[in-house]
């Protein structure tokens, strides 16, 4: 069971956010401020910080740049009233994973709390599984059953990508960054090649789907 660390001044706060978070299946600690928050990491495993930003002591940008420069990459969701472009700005720079203003919708914090934890788990592991299918991003290899296939590396990486984020619909421009490099000269087209490489590659897999999305560009779809 996941422990998620919520980090706020206001003592109702709190109280809402351990119910909600409760109430969806995790546990919970709680903490008034950064310097609590950082002595309470120090006796229980956590694995998500609820964080707020504007705290006495120590705020939220202090406290998540304390964790990124001491190389802890913990998933961090923000939650201020802030909602400036400039406060959100500085909250990915210090270093946060997502941030969403108050007041805060109840269904899309959870939605994106699962999201941080799902990534988190596919960057440790560097694995990601749907049904039988494993994608191993340190082989470069996806395996179903008997079936192992070591793909070449922007092949592998591009299906890695799309499988990172099921129901994604990315940009074939957001692909060519993502994968060859924001300066390199490869046109979008090589986009459209390795996507329907991958698509005859796996086109006996019941587990998951590439598609195209007319005018934007791909998602993948799980079906398992």
């Amino acid at each position: 069971m996941f422990n998620i660390l919520v980090v706020d001044d206001d003592k109702n706060t709190r109280m809402f956010f351990r119910a909600l978070l409760e109430g969806a299946g995790y546990t919970v600690t709680v903490a008034e401020n950064g310097e609590a928050a950082l002595s309470a990491m120090k006796s229980t495993c956590v694995d998500l910080v609820v964080l707020d930003v504007m705290m006495p002591k120590m705020d939220g940008y202090e406290f998540t740049k304390i964790l990124r420069q001491s190389n802890n990459n913990l998933p961090i969701l923000m939650v201020s009233a802030r909602q400036l472009p400039a406060d959100k700005h500085k909250g990915f720079l210090a270093g946060t994973d997502d941030y969403i203003t108050k007041p805060v919708d109840d269904e899309e914090m959870l939605f994106r709390i699962k999201a941080l934890l799902r990534r988190a788990k596919i960057a440790s592991e560097r694995k990601i599984k749907i049904g039988e299918v494993i994608l191993d991003y340190d082989s470069l290899t996806v395996t179903r059953g008997d079936d192992v296939q070591e793909l070449p590396q922007k092949e592998f990486m591009l299906l890695y990508t799309l499988l990172s984020y099921p129901g994604k619909i990315f940009t074939r421009i957001q692909l060519m960054d993502e994968i060859w490099g924001a300066d390199s000269d490869t046109g979008w087209e090589t986009v459209t090649v390795h996507i329907g490489r991958l698509r005859r590659r796996f086109e006996n897999y019941p587990e998951f789907s590439i598609e195209s999305v007319r005018g934007l560009g791909y998602k993948a779809v799980k079906k398992v």
